[in-house]
């Protein structure tokens, strides 16, 4: 096998949960492959470098392994490594909406708090 279409691999690489979702992930440009745009029907190839934005961040990965069928998460971490720089700008992305989204303990802000906050950005 010399590639697989990339929301096949997506889906198998377990990035969406559905292929379907995938294929739009695509389609939308959320997904690139060697700097340029991947349309769900590209041959993913061992060495690429995917760039893949999720819910889970902006994953940038290079390919290790190809495969069609869905395994299990051990499988599927084994099909790519993601790179250092990329891991870091994930990391510092989840770090920021973590302190973003635990400013509010208790549940949405506020009228008060929601006021304050549209004060400080600039809005008002």
């Amino acid at each position: 096998m010399t590639g697989v279409r990339a929301d096949k691999w997506l889906w198998a690489a377990r990035f969406f949960k559905t292929r379907t979702l995938a294929g739009k992930a695509c389609e939308m440009g959320r997904v690139e492959a060697n700097g340029m745009r991947a349309k769900p029907a590209r041959e993913v190839r061992v060495g690429d470098v995917l760039k893949v934005k999720n819910d889970g961040g902006e994953w940038e990965v290079e390919v290790l392994g190809l495969s069609e069928m869905r395994g299990s998460a051990a499988v599927a971490q084994g099909l790519y490594r993601e790179t250092e720089a990329g891991k870091e700008r994930r990391l510092k992305g989840a770090e920021e909406r973590k302190a973003m989204a635990g400013s509010w303990e208790f549940g949405r802000p506020s009228k008060r708090e929601r006021r304050e906050m549209e004060r400080f950005r600039g809005r008002e």
